[in-house]
């Protein structure tokens, strides 16, 4: 049986640093970072320069935002061929907020205030389901996922069509993670609170 460890929080409240300090603190494990963000623009890419130092060059690291069941089972078949002690893996999803928002705006040209209500569920159905076939794959293959989040919904709403989208799916996402969680921590200036 798989393990979900959701941890969520407001921007900069800490959330990564703690997903990564949980992890090294397992004995012994393959640890893998599922790397959801894109590096645009400079600042993307110094963020992403520093999480790389933070938490050192002992993991193995997928760039993706999609599909990511199928990238874990192409790496996990690598490190049975290759692993003699048979290592437990330690997967970190960084982060959801970012996979669903790069669902949302990657690869399809769309004209947010203008779309209808079943485009937008078709949209949110497309990310639950790639999510769903992640967690399916970590509770079949017996992982420990450790998802970090952002809380979107403690803020005023947003002005814009899809930033409310952006929210309301997320926070959809985010509550999907939570109730199929062993654990769950939120976040606040550096410090957690264990939510269950």
């Amino acid at each position: 049986m798989g393990k979900i460890i959701y941890v969520t929080g407001g921007a900069r409240s800490g959330k990564s640093f703690y997903a990564e300090k949980y992890i090294r603190n397992q004995a012994k494990k393959i640890r893998i970072y599922l790397a959801t963000g894109i590096a645009f623009d400079n600042e993307m890419k110094e963020r992403v320069k520093s999480h790389k130092i933070q938490r050192g060059s002992d993991w193995i690291t997928i760039e993706q935002y999609k599909n990511l069941d199928s990238h874990l089972e192409k790496i996990l078949e690598e490190l049975k061929k290759s692993n003699e002690k048979k290592q437990e893996v330690i997967i970190l999803l960084d982060c959801l907020t970012n996979m669903v928002s790069n669902m949302m705006i990657m690869d399809v040209e769309r004209d947010w205030d203008n779309l209808s209500q079943n485009e937008i569920k078709k949209i949110e159905s497309d990310i639950k389901i790639q999510l769903e076939n992640l967690l399916i794959f970590i509770e079949n293959n017996n992982l420990t996922l450790v998802v970090v989040s952002n809380e979107v919904g403690m803020g005023i709403v947003p002005e814009n069509s899809l930033a409310r989208y952006f929210r309301d799916i997320a926070g959809r996402m985010n509550q999907l993670v939570a109730q199929k969680s062993k654990e769950a921590y939120l976040l606040v200036s550096g410090i957690e609170i264990k939510l269950k």
